[in-house]
């Protein structure tokens, strides 16, 4: 949930593609272009000769070049003569040059980005509200509705619309690895995650106000709706996702996200001067972005992605090969699609098995396979990286240490899946044995990856994949690592930073609120940031 290409598919005899289980599978937007004609085969003895049946005194070998001239002058790779199709070529022409006829917006030009009120970008009837009371069930059939926000306020009664607490996807996952068995929760929570676990076996129905313990606590940043966007951009600079906007009665109006306002800043630049001089510059002279990034390894299982991101307060991780290249992209959205009990398997197989489920059941909603590319290089020019962050809305870019050279996508099986969606009490946590309070501690795949430079010396080991499954290994499909070698991250929160100090303005450090999220696993108190009205300042106010 980041632009795409694609490589059709044929189901195989027996398949059944996945069936849309009656919400909105992605918040992400692809964007797919179709598949180039493949290039017309060459002779690569062009000085070869038939034999000819005719009398000739000359043998036949003096007419062919010999093995070794061959190898002297081999033949051009295919790949040099692949040429993007002209959707493909106009998606990245896009990207690489914002459109050149953009016309200024009456209602920004000649106005100081930083004067804009936060109430300017709001959508009316945005936010979508759940009770402490309302079931598990219920608050995700409602998240899965709110898009693009993809989070849900909560709320104390239904009269009420001052926001407690919030879900999002991150809450689905932490309730998913809940139920399954697979969180590692501390000792004191230990009875806790065993009863969450023994009513979904059940089917009983477990409200929001039982699970607030186990889900990742943010603070809810709170700010007047007249507020001006330097005030936004400062909280978003320092790595807050989200701000709910307020009236003058407090009342929640509406949810500014760090996309929405990067969206703000890609479509309305030709108004402001300084934020669009930025775009042409590439990411290295930039220095955006940090080195230290925790991936998954490709053939790892799925529920080791899952615990990763849920355990690190993460949003997306990369799934990388042996060789620590790029071959796909897991976000918590994607939880969505294990909350049928027969996608429960899934959590077994690998992660490149789950990104192929996930393009084959784009390709049964928009009509064709696309593919959908989370990675950048530095030499990206900051245009190109905030056209895919909006075109995938997603939430970082992966650094690359060379661009693709082909937009070839490899080829996505179906997979056969139920159409109904049960509700998720019907999950059932895998039986434990005696003696131990838990499954063990996922993430034996995780992939820390060595900067640039750095030397390694051993590949990341694979485990073994047991489930219903075959799983395909990631190095075995065609074009996995075109991406190019894993070597940095560029997220939203980076490049709102930069628009912020290049303003002149002083957002919060980034690092203390990924300390923060990394911690709140083990804590229930979620703090309220208030941003003052006057003068801008705000006070945290500790609440259960």
């Amino acid at each position: 949930m980041e632009s795409s290409s694609e490589f059709p598919t044929s189901p195989s005899s027996g398949t059944t593609a996945i069936t849309n289980p009656g919400f909105p599978v992605s918040d992400t937007v692809l964007s797919g272009a179709s598949l180039p004609s493949p290039p017309e085969r060459t002779s690569s003895q062009g000085g070869g000769i038939p034999l000819s049946k005719t009398a000739s005194n000359v043998s036949s070998h003096s007419h062919r070049q010999s093995f070794a001239e061959n190898q002297r002058h081999p033949p051009p790779s295919p790949r040099t003569q692949r040429h993007p199709s002209f959707t493909q070529q106009a998606i990245q022409d896009l990207m690489n040059h914002p459109p050149p006829n953009r016309h200024q917006n009456p209602r920004y030009v000649g106005r100081d980005w930083r004067d804009v009120a936060v109430g300017e970008l709001l959508q009316p009837d945005e936010v979508k509200w759940a009770e402490l009371d309302m079931s598990i069930q219920e608050a995700t059939k409602t998240l899965f509705q709110s898009s693009p926000n993809n989070v849900v306020l909560v709320r104390q009664d239904s009269s009420s619309k001052e926001a407690m607490s919030t879900f999002d996807h991150s809450d689905l996952n932490a309730y998913l690895l809940a139920v399954v068995g697979l969180a590692k929760p501390e000792e004191e929570q230990v009875a806790l995650y065993r009863d969450i676990s023994v009513k979904a076996q059940s089917q009983e129905e477990i409200p929001l106000r039982d699970l607030q313990p186990i889900f990742r606590k943010e603070e809810l940043v709170k700010i007047p709706a007249e507020s001006t966007l330097d005030k936004a951009i400062e909280v978003f600079g320092g790595g807050v996702h989200r701000i709910l906007v307020t009236n003058k009665d407090s009342e929640v109006v509406g949810i500014l996200s760090q996309l929405r306002l990067l969206e703000f800043f890609w479509n309305e630049a030709v108004n402001f001067p300084l934020i669009d001089r930025l775009y042409t510059i590439v990411l290295r002279d930039l220095q955006i972005g940090t080195q230290q990034i925790i991936a998954v390894n490709a053939d790892a299982p799925l529920a080791d992605a899952l615990f990763l991101m849920s355990s690190e307060g993460l949003t997306s991780v990369a799934v990388v090969d042996n060789g620590h290249n790029v071959v796909g992209n897991i976000s918590t959205v994607d939880v969505r699609h294990l909350t049928n009990a027969n996608s429960l398997p899934l959590l077994k197989a690998s992660c490149m098995h789950f990104i192929s489920v996930i393009l084959s059941e784009r390709g049964v909603e928009h009509g064709r396979d696309s593919f959908p590319v989370f990675y950048v290089n530095p030499y990206s020019t900051l245009a190109h990286t905030v056209a895919k962050l909006v075109a995938t809305q997603s939430h970082r870019m992966w650094v690359v240490e060379s661009a693709s050279p082909s937009p070839s996508a490899p080829a996505t099986p179906l997979l056969q899946a139920s159409s109904s969606l049960p509700p998720l009490s019907t999950l059932s946590p895998p039986a434990i044995s005696p003696g131990r309070t838990g499954s063990p501690t996922p993430g034996s795949a995780t992939v820390v990856v060595p900067p640039p430079g750095a030397i390694t010396t051993s590949t990341p080991q694979s485990p073994s994949t047991q489930g219903p499954f075959s799983s395909v290994p990631a190095s075995a499909l065609p074009g996995a690592g075109l991406s190019g070698r894993l070597t940095g991250v560029v997220s939203l929160t980076d490049i709102l930073n930069l628009f912020a100090k290049s303003s002149g303005l002083r957002p919060l450090d980034p690092s203390e609120q990924r300390a923060r999220r990394r911690r709140s696993s083990s804590s229930s108190v979620r703090p309220t940031l208030d941003i003052g009205r006057e003068n801008g300042r705000g006070s945290v106010d500790s609440r259960r």
